[in-house]
């Protein structure tokens, strides 16, 4: 389990098991867990999920990535008394949503 902070300096897990899955769902995530802990600290923008009330969508772009230039997308899902990630991958673009911040 490794914990970060997010940009509301909440206090954000992630199982190995969450790891293990958006590593070998999205090949291009390996090694990318930086990535991941500066997209959630310092994101460019935070949407809130169309389809999960309790989704949170942070995005930060790179202009290199193992699959070129991308956003990352990293999935925090917050709960009452429990935030964590569900999984995060690198996309063009983001997604359509109430913007809960913005840079």
């Amino acid at each position: 389990m490794r914990w970060f902070k997010d940009l509301y300096d909440r206090n954000v897990r992630l199982t190995d098991e969450r790891l293990e899955h958006f590593e070998n769902d999205h090949p291009e995530m390996a090694g990318q867990i930086d990535k991941v802990a500066e997209t959630l600290s310092q994101p460019e923008i935070v949407v809130r999920s169309k389809t999960d009330s309790e989704a949170e969508l942070f995005y930060r772009h790179y202009l290199m990535t193992p699959a070129g230039e991308k956003y990352l997308c990293v999935i925090v899902k917050v709960r009452v008394d429990d935030v964590f990630i569900l999984t995060a991958y690198f996309t063009d673009t983001i997604k359509k949503g109430d913007v809960l911040w913005e840079k």
